[in-house]
């Protein structure tokens, strides 16, 4: 019983639960896989990366301040999130994955990064 590849069909040669011919049709086959199929997600998901980054930039030392008009004029999206933290004291910090967000008096926030 001949297996094929389940990228381009070719007979694979080698181990029984191989399922791709090769590396480069595994990672084609990968890809359309995965691919985001809506718009929706794409942007949602890039815009989620944008905001990352700049936080990421604006944070190096896992704690500081900065001003809206930084965040914006980097372009930061403060519709996009990932969570909402709320302490026992009632402060709300906003995260992109592991970096976070605090709105302060005055137009300025605290950044922050989440411990792993």
């Amino acid at each position: 019983m001949d297996k094929q590849c389940l990228e381009c069909g070719d007979k694979i040669v080698g181990r029984m639960d191989k399922k791709f011919c090769s590396d480069g049709c595994r990672n084609a086959y990968n890809n359309k896989v995965n691919k985001d199929s809506k718009n929706l997600i794409r942007n949602t998901n890039n815009r989620l990366r944008k905001n990352y980054r700049i936080l990421e930039m604006l944070n190096p030392q896992q704690k500081t301040k900065t001003s809206r008009a930084k965040l914006i004029e980097a372009g930061f999206d403060f519709n996009y999130f990932t969570s909402i933290y709320k302490t026992k004291a009632g402060t709300v910090y906003y995260f992109v994955y592991d970096q976070g967000y605090l709105p302060l008096e005055g137009d300025y926030y605290a950044l922050v990064k989440r411990d792993s």
